[in-house]
């Protein structure tokens, strides 16, 4: 019998954390199978951020640096 596919858009790894944990994820929305995981296996959660992090550091240096340079778009609302 095959198994039915239950992709819903829910992000791979997540998936992949529930399976190994053997976690069914039959109904869940993804937010609620995140949450679910940070609760059951917060270790799993911190590695995804800090490889995500890691992988997007070079973007988040050079946004750093023209916030830095140019200000926000939204300074001149600021009344403070």
């Amino acid at each position: 019998m095959d198994v039915p596919d239950l992709d819903q858009g829910i992000d791979p790894e997540l998936l992949a954390q529930a399976e190994r944990l053997g976690i069914s994820v039959v109904g869940m929305s993804e937010t609620r199978l995140r949450l679910h995981l940070q609760k059951v296996d917060p270790a799993g959660g911190e590695e995804r951020a800090r490889r995500w992090a890691e992988e997007n550091a070079e973007a988040i240096r050079e946004h750093n640096e023209r916030i830095a340079q140019r200000g926000l778009i939204s300074d001149h609302f600021r009344r403070w």
